[in-house]
């Protein structure tokens, strides 16, 4: 979830930094895009740290069935 929500606010800031030329008097829409694009981009990597937590850093150690039978 939070992956797919980095992933649209990248896309949305995106399209406002880059493909809007519309001009407002108070606000200034590339700034807000240039913003989603950050808080996009810093959300993804935290999201993809986070589940990198999860990951086995060392070797798997394999149990083989054979051994574990004959223990039964």
């Amino acid at each position: 979830m939070a992956i797919t929500a980095s992933l649209l606010l990248i896309a949305a800031g995106a399209v406002l930094a880059f493909a809007v030329t519309y001009q407002t008097s108070g606000i200034d829409i590339q700034t807000v895009g240039a913003v989603l694009l950050t808080v996009g981009i810093v959300g993804l990597v935290f999201s993809l740290l986070f589940l990198a937590s999860f990951a086995p850093l060392g070797p798997r150690d394999t149990v083989d069935r054979r051994d574990f039978h004959d223990h039964l």
